[in-house]
């Protein structure tokens, strides 16, 4: 299935159904008054988290999406039916913004959230409504309230707790295969993964969700290559894994490189990745000798001052548990963060 992280739709809620003017009319009653009934409720927008899902293509291909409007009332004091909700299904980690503000609506993160993102319109008053003891035989209706309609984007960002971050080719496909269930496309070119691929890894008592995201290039923030794209779904994780190919020519030159395009991509787009606690490690280490291997570790630790720099070849196994020793912390810390985290965040998105 393709992968689709961003839609543009246009969402309308139902309109309500007019009242009715109506009055009773049968055999041997000669003042039957006013019967005329109520018109029934347009029906809600309403999103909701979809376990099943991991991909927003569905709407990529419809983008107009509209609930019923209410029945209009009628005589005999017959109110009109109410719609139905229209219930639109979304992946976890799924947050919808106003187009035109640009302001986030709700972030849907959590299992069975959902959220009334437009109201349907009330039902219309019918004639019977108005009777009183002065006003034996009103004609006075109120017809259906408006629907609502709203241009929306919905925006899915990935949750894992450790990011995948380094240019092409620079073994993370690899690397996720090793130490976790997912199967991403591997091979000896760049851009192999053209989408991002989630793995669980568990480690001692803990259980990691790890994503591999595209490699990035020079200006990738700007939009160059195709891992800017997917930086936005670093925003929710806890650590990231920085990837650097030990074979290249200047592996410090390409660690720069890519921390740069993070730092441009944060003053771009307002975001905070490069400040994301961050894991650092050189792989393929398998292709080099043991004395080549302490020499390019050695300079790129110098050039960086980056002291804790893993050595890893996720072929042959080597550095592998360090790595994921060190990871393990900042994803312990993210969950605590998040079991003390105020239920009233969680439940800010129930109500319109």
């Amino acid at each position: 299935m393709q992968f689709i992280d961003e839609a543009r739709i246009t969402v309308r809620s139902g309109k309500g159904g007019d009242g009715c003017v109506s009055f009773r009319r049968e055999k041997f009653i000669e003042f039957g008054g006013p019967d005329g009934g109520n018109g029934g409720r347009g029906g809600d927008i309403v999103f909701y988290v979809d376990e099943g899902l991991n991909t927003l293509i569905d709407y990529r291909f419809q983008q107009h999406h509209k609930a019923r409007n209410g029945q209009p009332g009628a005589g005999r004091l017959r109110m009109g039916k109410s719609a139905e909700d229209l219930r639109l299904p979304v992946p976890k980690g799924t947050e919808i913004i106003d187009i035109e503000s640009g302001d986030v609506i709700a972030d849907l993160t959590q299992s069975g959230q959902e959220i009334i993102l437009l109201e349907g319109g009330r039902g219309g008053r019918g004639n019977a409504s108005f009777k009183s003891s002065t006003h034996q035989a009103p004609r006075e209706t109120t017809p259906g309230a408006a629907a609502q309609e709203l241009e929306i984007m919905l925006r899915l960002k990935l949750l894992a707790d450790v990011g995948l971050l380094g240019q092409p080719n620079a073994g993370k496909s690899t690397f996720i295969s090793v130490v976790s269930n997912a199967k991403p496309k591997i091979a000896d070119y760049p851009f192999t993964t053209l989408k991002p691929a989630l793995g669980v890894v568990r480690h001692y008592d803990t259980d990691m969700v790890m994503a591999d995201l595209p490699g990035l290039i020079a200006g990738a923030a700007a939009g160059v290559g195709l891992g800017h794209r997917f930086l936005k779904h670093l925003s929710r994780c806890a650590v990231v894994l920085h990837l650097v190919d030990s074979t290249q020519e200047d592996p410090a030159t390409a660690y720069f490189t890519i921390r740069a395009e993070l730092e441009k991509y944060d003053e771009d787009y307002q975001t905070n990745l490069a400040a994301l606690p961050e894991v650092v490690a050189l792989s393929k280490s398998d292709a080099l000798t043991e004395e080549n291997q302490q020499e390019v570790l050695k300079k790129f630790k110098k050039v960086t001052k980056i002291t804790d720099t893993h050595l890893i070849s996720a072929q042959v196994g080597q550095g592998l548990e360090a790595v994921l020793s060190a990871l393990t912390p900042a994803v312990q810390q993210l969950r605590a963060q998040q079991r003390n985290a105020p239920d009233s965040e969680d439940d800010s998105f129930d109500e319109h």
